[in-house]
């Protein structure tokens, strides 16, 4: 069963929480980092982007990185901008995007779950994506990332949470630049919190990285690493638990440098052999089906439909992503890892399918391809089967903020 604790969030005072709350330090590079922090001293990229307070010629993992992120976490806490709660608390977690909302826990969750499988996994991790967020936590002290996980809901959770909500005030509500409302309400009731803490220890079996990854894998070495000194709050990581009913998955599409000395029609001719190839024209193609696909390329839109045969109904096989390698990015393109190979790129369901056309109308990229959405049920499945899905198979939206609840790791 989950095993889910309470902790002292390092938090910031309620007038500053909009300034201080930042994107994941994963969705942004340095530049767009620098340029979203301009001219706030508070924003919490001074903390995860700390490269952006030094030269803009220095490696992003060189040790003054992380020493600057320490510097800027301290002087955040001595300031007063960030304080420590005096308790351990849950913290509730709502986030409203164009008229749809979500509410998730925020909690710290065990280590020896994540080590033991009762937390599963979807993806592989990149040991220099680990190694970055290890030296991050170890340096500062702080678990700054937050793991989003989800588990199949739950009608006491949701009871609780949702009472509260309607009986308490949140401690934090304000809407972003990007438009997206984010509320936060604190649990200090003791019956509460150990209510909450039982019902996950007793019916929740199991919960899932839905994003975060790489922050859970680097809290677990971490914890490793340190050995017997690891400080007691190292064997928890900071996680927000979303019921399943409430997540909402985006597609997560594709664009490829070349056709691998192809010309377009000899493209669609290979195409056909395992697709029902549709020419569409200038509309875009928004798959709204599985194993339908949209393909944009010398400025036309087609459909690609999946011939039966072409797929397995396994729980990576029947995944669109999965045909897609195996049917046009493997064997006519050439692109057999999609981790390494430079000739095609991930562009996330939130920038539009316009998106897409742009990259290629613009000659940077050959071609454009538009997916369906993996399912959150689908998710569950390869997770419970214990495969790991292609690479960018997900993109969750919309994402939690830095900087509004951070787990320091020692008291």
């Amino acid at each position: 069963m989950a095993i889910i604790k309470p902790f002292k969030a390092l938090r910031p005072q309620p007038q500053l929480a909009k300034q201080v709350a930042s994107l994941p330090y994963d969705v942004l590079n340095s530049v767009e980092a620098k340029l979203a922090a301009q001219g706030n001293s508070y924003s919490f990229l001074h903390i995860t982007k700390s490269e952006i307070d030094l030269s803009d010629k220095i490696d992003i993992h060189a040790p003054e990185v992380y020493a600057q992120a320490k510097d800027n976490l301290d002087a955040f806490i001595k300031r007063d901008v960030l304080f420590r709660e005096s308790k351990d608390c849950y913290y509730i977690y709502q986030l409203v995007m164009n008229g749809r909302s979500q509410t998730g826990l925020v909690c710290v969750s065990s280590v020896d779950d994540y080590e033991n499988d009762i937390i599963k996994k979807h993806e592989f991790t990149r040991p220099e994506k680990e190694q970055d967020r290890i030296n991050h936590i170890k340096t500062t002290g702080a678990q700054t990332g937050n793991v989003f996980l989800a588990y199949r809901n739950h009608a006491a959770v949701d009871a609780i949470i949702d009472h509260w909500k309607q009986a308490k005030s949140p401690v934090y509500d304000f809407t972003a630049d990007d438009g997206i409302q984010h509320s936060i309400w604190i649990v200090s009731d003791s019956e509460i919190v150990a209510s909450i803490t039982a019902a996950f220890e007793k019916e929740i079996p199991c919960t899932y990285i839905a994003d975060g990854h790489h922050r859970a894998a680097s809290a677990a070495k971490v914890r490793q690493q340190m050995q017997e000194k690891a400080p007691a709050g190292a064997s928890y990581f900071l996680t927000t638990l979303f019921p399943s009913n409430q997540l909402h998955i985006m597609d997560y599409n594709r664009v490829v440098k070349d056709l691998n000395g192809l010309s377009v029609s000899d493209f669609l001719a290979a195409l056909e052999k395992s697709f029902e190839v549709s020419l569409v024209g200038k509309q875009i193609v928004k798959p709204e089906e599985i194993h339908t696909m949209g393909l944009y390329v010398d400025g036309q839109w087609y459909k690609l439909t999946a011939n039966e045969g072409t797929y397995s109904n396994d729980p990576i096989g029947v995944l669109d992503v999965s045909i897609l390698q195996e049917q046009i990015l493997g064997p006519i393109l050439g692109i057999m890892d999609q981790r390494t190979d430079k000739r095609i790129d991930f562009v996330g369901g939130i920038r539009g399918l316009g998106a897409l056309e742009q990259r290629v109308d613009s000659g940077e990229m050959a071609a454009a391809i538009s997916l369906y959405p993996v399912t959150i049920d689908q998710l569950f499945a390869i997770a419970d089967s214990g495969n790991v899905m292609p690479p960018k198979s997900t993109w969750f939206e919309p994402k939690l903020r830095d900087g509004l609840l951070t787990h320091l790791i020692a008291d």
